[in-house]
């Protein structure tokens, strides 16, 4: 995923498919339903980027290429960290763990607020790199808004009390560490390709078999 405009867009129909067929097996599962509809967004997500890749190609007009790069990065920066939080609310039963994951739903609020802010602001780039696209923004508080962004997207699974989620959460965390060490300009756009792919296991957790709790659910 986001090596090449190929690999966005044969990975946008694979997760698409994926993404269909949970959506059609959860509906008695209603508080799952947000979280089975992330391979459906990931995968949008991915063939936007497509549009992405082929402008800073030459392949399609600037002005597509701009709103391909808007949506990516509005989906990225200001729906995602609210997105997942919520999403991780709703599958908790009412009780002490619902309290444990709003606050991650507040931060999520606030990063969101703060990057729309920033891209508001303005300038907003995307350009070729080394087998991903190097999204460009101007983050007011920096490094801050990057630490809070994961603790809002990957601090929620971790507290979940499904085992599933929370291992995906852990899994998470070691992949962000190791796409920061590797490269910061590509992060946002492998992020998210990563994302994308994952969000197919993830399906498989609402999909195949009701959700394994943790030991300690009765704090739920």
């Amino acid at each position: 995923m986001c090596f090449s405009p190929q690999a966005d867009l044969i990975g946008g129909v694979v997760v698409a498919a994926i993404g269909v067929d949970v959506v059609r097996h959860v509906p008695q599962w209603h508080d799952h339903r947000m979280l089975a509809s992330l391979p459906l967004l990931f995968a949008a997500h991915q063939l936007d980027e497509t549009f992405v890749w082929w402008g800073l190609q030459g392949h399609v007009s600037h002005d597509v290429e701009r709103v391909a790069v808007w949506a990516y990065l509005l989906f990225a920066f200001v729906v995602l960290p609210i997105f997942i939080p919520v999403a991780v609310l709703l599958i908790e039963s009412v009780g002490r763990r619902r309290w444990i994951i709003a606050p991650f739903v507040a931060l999520g609020v606030i990063v969101s607020s703060v990057l729309l802010s920033d891209m508001l602001r303005g300038p907003i780039s995307a350009t070729l790199g080394h087998y991903h696209i190097a999204y460009g923004t101007d983050p007011s508080a920096g490094g801050l808004i990057v630490g809070l962004y994961v603790i809002a997207t990957c601090g929620s699974l971790l507290f979940s009390g499904y085992r599933d989620v929370a291992i995906f959460g852990v899994l998470n965390l070691v992949v962000v560490a190791t796409l920061a060490h590797l490269t910061m300009d590509g992060f946002a756009s492998l992020w998210c390709g990563w994302a994308a792919v994952a969000s197919g296991a993830m399906a498989l957790h609402v999909r195949l078999a009701h959700p394994r709790r943790l030991p300690h659910q009765a704090l739920a």
